[in-house]
C-alpha cells in the first residue's frame, strides 16, 4: 500500500528531502549487508562495474539536459528525478529493482547489472535525446558535464580504495541526478565569474550610449508588455529590446553588447528572477529610468514559497527607479504602490488599471468587444481598435504609461494601440483548413491567463464541440493541485471535452473535469492527432500551456 500512496502524492513530496532520504536508506542497507557478506571482486566485479559506468554515462546525458532545461537550478535534477521515478507504477517498480540490486551487489556482483539496466533505460518516458528540447552542448553544459564526470570518478575511485567497486559503482549510478545538482552548485560561481567581463562591458556601453532604460518584470505579462512598448514607441524612437528569453544577467548583458549602439534611444529590458537579489543585481549595472511590474501571481512558487516573497523579489526593480509603473488591479501591487508613495522623495508611481478610470492610466475593453477605451488621469482620450483578444488590457496600460514617459502624447498612443501585434502563442486565434477554430495559448502558464483563455473560447462562434487541450500549470508548489483543479472546473463551464497531456497534473485536472469528456494522452503530438481526427468544421479547440518533455 505504501508505493501507490507515494505515486499518488508525488506532487506533494519535497523532492530534495525525499531523494536524500532514499539515498541514505540505500547506503545504510548497503553497508549492513557488506559487514556480513564478502564483497565481490575479480573479473566479474570489473565487468559489472564497466556496465554500470556505461549506464552512468547515459544517465548523465539525460539529467544534464534536464538541468539545462531548468536553467541550471541547483536542485532541479533531484526534484525531477523524484517526479519521474514515482510518476508511474512501472518507474516505481524499477526503483525497487534498482535499490534491491544496490543492496545485493555488496555480495553478488551481477546484481549490479540490474542497477545498470534500470539507470540506463529509466525513468521510462524521459528520453535521452529529447522530443521537444534536445540537449545543446553549450559551454556551460560542457563545464557542468566535466565537473559531474569528476564527481562520478571520485565515487568510482573510492569504490576501488575500499574494495567495494560494484556497490559503489551502483550507488554512483543511482546518484547521477544528485551529483549533477552538486556539480551545478560548484559550476555556478565559476559561471558567474566568467560572465563578469561581459557584464562590465555592457555596463560601460550603457554609460557611453545613455539610452532611456525601461525595465520590466512581473510573474507574467513581461514579454507582452515589452512588445507593446516597442510597438507604441518604435515609430518615434530608436528602440532596442531584449529577446524573449534574454532576461537574466548573461542574456541582458548579451543584448546590450550585441544590439545597443550609438543612436539607440530606448532600451527595453525584460528582467526575470528565480531568487531574491537577482533583479537588484541587474538594476545595479543597468539602472532603469522607468521600472514596470506587470503582475504578481503563483508562478515559481516552488522556488519562492509564497506570493509575498515574489513581490519582495520583483519590487527590487523599484528601489532606485525615478518612475515606477504598477498594475494596481493586483492587490499586492496596489499595496506596493502605497508603500512607495509613503517613502516620499522624487520617485513617481504610475498606477495602471483595466477598470478604475480614475487611475493614472486605464485601458478598458467591454466583454467581447474588439475595441478598447483609453483613459489618462481620469479623462477619456478615446477608443481604439480593433485589438486582438490576445492583447491583454493590463499589459497595454503598462505599455501606455511607459510611452508617455518616453515623450509620446495620449493622442499618438491611441492611434497606435490598434496596431499592437499579437504575441506569438498567446491567445492567437486562427481557423484551420478543416474549419476548426484553433486558439493557441501554449506560452501561457498562469491561472489568470488560463481563465482569460477559457473566456476567449466561450466567445468563439463555434456551433459544435469545444475542446481544451492542456498539461496544466506547474511550479506552483502546494497550490498546484488546487489551481489546476479550479482551471478544469472553469473549463467545464464552457468546453465539452478535456484532453489532458502528460501525467504531471492529470489527477488534478480530472478531479475538476466534472461533465467534461476526458481524454488522456502522453504527449502534445498525440493530442494534436486526436484533435485533427476528431474535430470537424464548426468545432473549436484551445491549446492551453505546453510543457517540454522533461516533465512527466
Amino acid at each position: 500500500m505504501l508505493l501507490p500512496g507515494l505515486v499518488s502524492n508525488v506532487s506533494h513530496v519535497p523532492a530534495s528531502h525525499a531523494a536524500t532520504s532514499c539515498v541514505a536508506a540505500a547506503h545504510v542497507a548497503l553497508w549492513s549487508v557488506a559487514v556480513v557478506f564478502k564483497r565481490p571482486s575479480g573479473l566479474d566485479a570489473w565487468l559489472v562495474s564497466a556496465a554500470l559506468l556505461v549506464a552512468t554515462g547515459v544517465s548523465g546525458v539525460r539529467w544534464i539536459r534536464v538541468a539545462q532545461r531548468e536553467h541550471y537550478g541547483h536542485d532541479a535534477c533531484g526534484r525531477f528525478a523524484m517526479r519521474w521515478w514515482l510518476s508511474t507504477p512501472v518507474n516505481a517498480a524499477l526503483v525497487v529493482i534498482a535499490l534491491a540490486g544496490l543492496v545485493l551487489s555488496a555480495r553478488y556482483a551481477y546484481a549490479g547489472v540490474g542497477v545498470a539496466v534500470v539507470v540506463g533505460v529509466g525513468p521510462v518516458g524521459l528520453t535521452l535525446r529529447g522530443r521537444t528540447s534536445p540537449l545543446r552542448w553549450t559551454r556551460r553544459a560542457k563545464t557542468l558535464a566535466a565537473v559531474w564526470v569528476c564527481l562520478q570518478c571520485i565515487v568510482f575511485v573510492v569504490g576501488i580504495g575500499i574494495d567495494d567497486l560494484v556497490a559503489l559503482s551502483a550507488a554512483g549510478a543511482l546518484l547521477v541526478p544528485v551529483l549533477v545538482d552538486v556539480a551545478d552548485t560548484v559550476v555556478a560561481p565559476v559561471e558567474r565569474w566568467a560572465s563578469s567581463k561581459y557584464v562590465a562591458t555592457a555596463s560601460g556601453r550603457l554609460r557611453r550610449v545613455r539610452p532611456f532604460v525601461v525595465a520590466i518584470t512581473g510573474s507574467y505579462g513581461k514579454t507582452s508588455t515589452k512588445n507593446h512598448v516597442v510597438d507604441l514607441v518604435g515609430a518615434s524612437k530608436s528602440v532596442v529590446a531584449s529577446p524573449a528569453s534574454f532576461n537574466n544577467r548573461a542574456g541582458l548583458a548579451r543584448t546590450v553588447n550585441e544590439s545597443l549602439s550609438e543612436g539607440s534611444e530606448v532600451l527595453v529590458a525584460e528582467m526575470g528572477t528565480y531568487a531574491p537579489g537577482e533583479i537588484a543585481e541587474l538594476c545595479g549595472w543597468c539602472p532603469p529610468d522607468v521600472a514596470v511590474i506587470t503582475q504578481i501571481g503563483p508562478v515559481h512558487l516552488e522556488r519562492f514559497g509564497s506570493e509575498d516573497r515574489i513581490v519582495e523579489a520583483k519590487a527590487e526593480i523599484a528601489r532606485s527607479a525615478p518612475v515606477v509603473v504598477l498594475n494596481t488591479d493586483n492587490p499586492r501591487l496596489r499595496a506596493l504602490g502605497e508603500q512607495l508613495a509613503l517613502r516620499g522623495g522624487s520617485q513617481r508611481v504610475i498606477r495602471c488599471s483595466t477598470s478604475e478610470t480614475a487611475a493614472d492610466v486605464c485601458v478598458v475593453r467591454e466583454d467581447g468587444s474588439s475595441e478598447v477605451t483609453l483613459w489618462l488621469n481620469a479623462e477619456i482620450v478615446g477608443t481604439a481598435g480593433p485589438v486582438s483578444p490576445g492583447v491583454q488590457e493590463s499589459n497595454v496600460a503598462c505599455a501606455v504609461a511607459v510611452a508617455l514617459e518616453v515623450g509620446l502624447t495620449g493622442e499618438t498612443i491611441l492611434e497606435r494601440i490598434g496596431g499592437l501585434r499579437e504575441v506569438p502563442n498567446r491567445l492567437v486565434s486562427v481557423t484551420s483548413e478543416s474549419g476548426v477554430t484553433v486558439i493557441d495559448d501554449t506560452f501561457n502558464s498562469n491561472p489568470a491567463g488560463a481563465r482569460a483563455a477559457v473566456g476567449v473560447l466561450s466567445r468563439t462562434t463555434s456551433t459544435g464541440r469545444r475542446v481544451v487541450v492542456t498539461p496544466g500549470m506547474v511550479e506552483m508548489g502546494k497550490r498546484q493541485f488546487q489551481e489546476n483543479k479550479e482551471f478544469a472546473v472553469e473549463a467545464a463551464r464552457v468546453a465539452t471535452d478535456l484532453v489532458v497531456v502528460g501525467r504531471t497534473n492529470r489527477r488534478a485536472l480530472l478531479a475538476g473535469a466534472g461533465s467534461l469528456r476526458p481524454v488522456s494522452v502522453p504527449t502534445r503530438e498525440e493530442a494534436v492527432r486526436w484533435v485533427k481526427s476528431t474535430l470537424v468544421s464548426g468545432d473549436a479547440v484551445l491549446y492551453e500551456n505546453d510543457l517540454p518533455d522533461h516533465y512527466p
